[in-house]
């Protein structure tokens, strides 16, 4: 997996829109904040000849370990504080009889995490420390993402037709060990999160301009704020409990005050529709992957944009490491005319060490 240099002909991507200067109060030198030099740091891009696209990379809980999936029906697992190379991965297969779309990592166990397929209508949990799979769930729906809760004994999983669906790990009657079992709740939504008590969970539709705040297990509405004229299709918890932030397809993101549920800012540094939402593990930045070529980086307190980091494809992922400023993003070269044929790509931007 080769890093060759950015060559001229690549797209040009335009520096963010600078908003207004922010109140006093919320600057990083106001409260004794001392950001890094994002501008310092170069994107490490790790390429991997496949026809196919990185779908979806995620870290697991201790930051030790980077997943990616969407080539060969497979999850490969990285120690990056090791290498990055191809070779250096731990292939997970035999799970999905096709493409692997999504894999999330346990939040409460550093080598569990599920990976899920929408073709083989299938999720499939996983234990890093042994290579054949402990479950396999069939569903009745193609699963697009899935989310832990908190104590990672419930999970959420939205389907391709919209729906949200539920699993819970537990013992039923004869059963010796813990298995995954299918919840009869469902709600209407395209994306969703727990929140970080477990008991509510946040819903998108990519139709509605609203939020919806639920309970959880009840499902019901706490409060349905309005986010996005085009529908809202991202989402992410600041780990300090204070912000959620929502994406849509009107590029822009907005912060909401979890206290009253009111837009405290909105983000309009993106030219193009969000994708992905990630927090530093300190809150204090906020990753935005959407349909161009860039990652950006903005200062969660002000909405300024802090940095852009240019990227080798769009990207329907980005994830903060979970203790370092780190993040990693995932996609495909685009077919350029008489260029190389197009490429898998991994990507991380930050200080790792």
């Amino acid at each position: 997996m080769s890093q060759p240099p950015t060559t001229k002909d690549e797209e040009e991507i335009p520096p963010p829109q600078r908003p207004p200067s922010p109140p006093i109060h919320t600057t990083f030198a106001t409260r004794g904040v001392h950001p890094p030099t994002f501008s310092a740091f170069k994107p490490r891009d790790y390429r991997m000849p496949s026809s196919q696209s990185m779908t979806h990379v995620a870290w697991n809980c201790d930051g030790k370990k980077l997943a990616a999936v969407g080539i060969d029906k497979s999850t490969r697992v990285w120690s990056p504080e090791k290498s990055m190379e191809s070779r250096a991965a731990t292939v997970f297969s035999g799970g999905h009889s096709d493409d692997v779309d999504y894999i999330s990592w346990n939040p409460t166990h550093p080598e569990l995490f599920c990976t899920s397929s929408q073709k083989d209508r299938r999720i499939v949990f996983w234990d890093a420390r042994q290579s054949r799979y402990i479950q396999q769930c069939p569903l009745k729906v193609s699963p697009v993402s899935t989310s832990y809760s908190p104590d990672g004994c419930s999970i959420l999983y939205a389907s391709a037709g919209h729906q949200l669906f539920f699993m819970t790990l537990g013992k039923t009657g004869e059963e010796t060990k813990e298995e995954w079992h299918l919840s009869e709740r469902d709600a209407i939504g395209s994306t969703a999160i727990f929140n970080h008590l477990g008991d509510g969970v946040v819903i998108t539709h990519h139709s509605e301009h609203t939020l919806r705040v639920v309970d959880y297990p009840s499902l019901t509405i706490r409060e349905s704020p309005a986010a996005h004229v085009g529908g809202c299709v991202a989402l992410a918890l600041d780990p300090r409990g204070r912000y959620l932030a929502s994406g849509g397809y009107d590029s822009i993101v907005n912060m909401f005050d979890l206290n009253d549920w009111i837009c405290a800012r909105t983000i309009t540094s993106c030219e193009h529709s969000i994708n992905a939402l990630s927090f530093s593990h300190d809150g204090e930045y906020l990753a935005i992957a959407n349909s161009g070529s860039y990652i950006d980086i903005c200062a969660t307190e002000t909405g300024a944009p802090l940095h852009r980091v240019p990227a080798l494809a769009p990207s329907p992922t980005v994830t903060w490491h979970p203790s370092k400023y780190v993040v990693a993003y995932c996609g495909q070269t685009k077919i350029r005319e008489g260029g190389p044929p197009p490429v898998a790509v991994i990507s991380m931007f930050g200080l790792l060490e």
